[in-house]
C-alpha cells in the first residue's frame, strides 16, 4: 500500500544554518537531517551551486565547526575551488 506523504521523516534543520559572509561573499550555509539519520553540511554559492560535504555529522555543531574550519583553513574562495573540481 502507498504511504502517506505524512509517513516521512520529518527534515530537522540546524539553528546553524543560515547566511555567512566573509570578504564580500556571501554563502548559505544548510546542515539539516532526516530524523534518525546523520547530519548533512551543505554550502550554497552566490549562484546557487550548492556544494555537500561526502561525510555525514554526529552532530549539527560537528558539521557547524567543519564549515568554519574549512573557511579558516582555505578562506571562502573554497566554493569556487571545490565548484571547478566537480565540473
Amino acid at each position: 500500500h502507498m504511504s502517506d506523504i505524512g509517513d516521512d521523516p520529518p527534515l530537522i534543520v540546524s539553528r546553524h544554518s543560515g547566511t555567512f559572509t566573509r570578504n564580500g561573499i556571501t554563502v548559505e550555509v544548510r546542515i539539516y537531517r532526516i530524523a534518525g539519520t546523520n547530519w548533512t553540511l551543505e554550502v550554497v554559492d552566490p549562484e546557487n551551486n550548492p556544494i555537500v560535504w561526502d561525510d555525514g555529522f554526529a552532530t549539527d555543531d560537528d558539521a557547524h565547526a567543519e564549515f568554519l574550519r574549512t573557511i579558516e583553513s582555505e578562506g571562502i574562495a573554497f566554493i569556487y575551488e571545490t565548484r571547478s573540481e566537480l565540473q
